[in-house]
């Protein structure tokens, strides 16, 4: 599972679609709906706020809003509490450069031609930027980094 700390408008359309999806998954563990995923480290971020899945329904409106600019369709009816995406959880700029590695490192995989045209790491609407290190949940690592 990854719930990208990146703005969507930097994913491609398998991110953007698989982030879709992995949402979606992650409003259903919070909800308690599914066993599955209850300890995805990726989940704590969302699981540690007040409501969780009001949260995770902001982030799942970044996603959708993102799809209509682009011309898809996803289904917002799917959104347990939809809300608007306006900052209120925090990533660091740690976190945001060791995703924007990642999915640089996945689109010169499967979409080469869109590596140039990336751009720079920014937040999704959901987070609000702070100076730090990646976070302890987060998995990827670089050979660098290990």
């Amino acid at each position: 599972m990854r719930l990208w700390s990146l703005h969507p408008e930097l994913l491609d359309r398998q991110g953007l679609i698989a982030g879709w999806r992995e949402a979606l998954l992650a409003q259903a563990v919070l909800a308690g709906r599914t066993r599955g995923y209850r300890r995805h480290p990726q989940l704590a971020r969302f699981a540690d706020q007040r409501v969780p899945q009001r949260e995770i329904g902001r982030y799942l409106v970044g996603l959708a809003d993102e799809a209509d600019r682009r011309g898809y369709r996803f289904d917002r009816a799917r959104i347990d509490r939809p809300g608007p995406p306006g900052g209120q959880l925090t990533v660091t700029d740690g976190q945001l450069a060791l995703e924007h590695r990642h999915l640089i490192t996945k689109l010169a995989a499967r979409s080469p031609e869109l590596v140039d045209e990336l751009g720079p790491a920014r937040a999704h609407p959901l987070f609000v930027v702070t100076s730090g290190p990646p976070a302890e949940w987060e998995r990827v690592r670089f050979d660098h980094e290990q």
